[in-house]
């Protein structure tokens, strides 16, 4: 069994324990998620089973949604509420002015990665050298926020819809938003709400997903893509199946495609290069 569930990540839990879980309910140990998520945040979190894991990178690198709830007035160690209190300020914001700030973030910006993540400097990770009080300084890196939507706002919790690309701290984002209308921002919740093309709608709730019915949610690995569909027989087969480029004609310069054998099986991701289809992702080399 290949293919992508698109689990709905509760509360508490790591994505390694939504890893875990869904080894044991599929019974197979070739098991991914595609982008964590903090324990405190739930929602979507695409896992990857057998020949599946092959497209984790390019879900784990795709733009994501997120929905974020943050309390002005207060910073803490870890930019939400499970953390240390650094700070505490008066609040005078209106919703004209968090508005005007928000709009001020949405674009191409730097950001700099919280202390309290998983990233690695000189191999050690951030959270690690922060439980021990070690702070080391940061380079700011590119993002881009498409949009951000203000949903609510009651002068002192604000909630923000978000689509934004890979590497995005939601939380970074509410606390930087907090600096600026000068009051500082913690984030109280956060749910994914969408990863490329997996959203909320359609995922399945952990706690609903069994081993009687997971096939139920398993979205086949070719129907991530909407490319062109090829089939290819005799000697090209052969040649797909050793990832070598074959000839084909009528293929469009600069498309990409899925490519198929005559029984349907998926085989490859596939783009054309100076009338060649080189392969860019191989899927299927045989049972």
């Amino acid at each position: 069994m290949d293919g992508i569930i698109n689990v709905y990540k509760p509360k508490g839990m790591t994505s390694h324990d939504v890893v875990y879980k869904v080894r044991r309910i599929v019974k197979t140990k070739k098991v991914g998620h595609t982008g964590t998520l903090d324990p405190d945040a739930e929602g979507v979190l695409p896992i990857c089973i057998n020949r599946g894991t092959k497209v984790a990178d390019m879900l784990t690198f795709s733009d994501k949604r997120y929905t974020g709830k943050f309390k002005l007035g207060i910073t803490t160690d870890t930019q939400d509420i499970s953390g240390t209190v650094l700070n505490s300020r008066p609040v005078n914001v209106s919703t004209e002015n968090l508005k005007n700030v928000i709009n001020k973030f949405v674009g191409d910006i730097k950001q700099v990665p919280p202390m309290y993540s998983a990233i690695k400097i000189n191999g050690k990770k951030l959270c690690d050298l922060a439980r021990k009080g070690v702070e080391v300084e940061r380079n700011p890196r590119s993002i881009k926020i498409y949009e951000i939507n203000l949903l609510d706002f009651d002068g002192e919790y604000f909630t923000i819809d978000v689509k934004c690309s890979k590497g995005t701290y939601i939380r970074t984002l509410g606390n930087d938003i907090g600096e600026k209308l000068g009051c500082g921002a913690t984030m109280t919740e956060l749910i994914r709400t969408q990863s490329s093309i997996f959203n909320v709608e359609n995922s399945v709730r952990l706690e609903n997903l069994t081993s009687e019915n997971y096939l139920d949610y398993t979205m086949p690995i070719d129907q991530l893509f909407d490319y062109e569909k090829i089939v290819v027989t005799g000697i090209n087969l052969k040649h797909t199946l050793n990832g070598n480029a074959i000839k084909v004609d009528g293929i469009k310069k600069g498309n990409k495609y899925r490519v198929y054998d005559e029984e349907g099986k998926f085989l490859s991701i596939s783009y054309e290069d100076q009338d060649f289809l080189k392969i860019e992702k191989l899927f299927y080399v045989g049972d």
